[in-house]
């Protein structure tokens, strides 16, 4: 069942190079200004995966210019992650650094079990399957917790 838009939502994963941006940009794609929208990752050690960047590309999502961050330099930077309504975690270990580092914040913790495509198909047309089976699971999980797209 489809609730509100937070008003500020972070998704998260391992390195914030796949899973994580792809739902920051579908999420900023779909529902506009709605919300504010970030994403990071426990690591910043991968830029941003150039089949992420594809698969995105097909619905008119775009990711080419999305720099990687970890919880660490939002923090530098001076994001808070306790000022997020909603933190989605899409890997179990953002699950827990999300937990951990918002213990003593209130704020809601979701996690949406999204497969990593890294590695685990061989040759470019297996891999953009894969990929696009990544970004087709978040996509429906949005509009699942969101509802419909407001912005096309």
């Amino acid at each position: 069942m489809a609730g509100p838009i937070p008003n500020s939502v972070l998704f998260c994963c391992d390195h914030n190079a796949i899973r994580s941006p792809m739902a920051e940009g579908m999420m900023k794609k779909f529902y506009g200004r709605s919300a504010y929208v970030q994403s990071a990752g426990v690591k910043n050690d991968m830029e941003i995966d150039g089949f992420a960047v594809a698969v995105c590309h097909e619905i008119d999502v775009e990711l080419s210019a999305h720099r990687s961050r970890s919880f660490e330099e939002m923090k530098e930077w001076g994001d808070d992650l306790g000022s997020f309504d909603l933190v989605v975690a899409l890997s179990p270990a953002s699950q827990r650094m999300a937990l951990e580092l918002t213990r003593v914040a209130h704020l809601d913790v979701e996690y949406w079990a999204i497969m990593d495509p890294a590695g685990l198909a061989e040759g470019r047309e297996a891999k953009l399957a894969l990929y696009r089976s990544v970004r087709d699971q978040i996509q429906k999980r949005m509009i699942e917790r969101f509802g419909p797209p407001i912005v096309e």
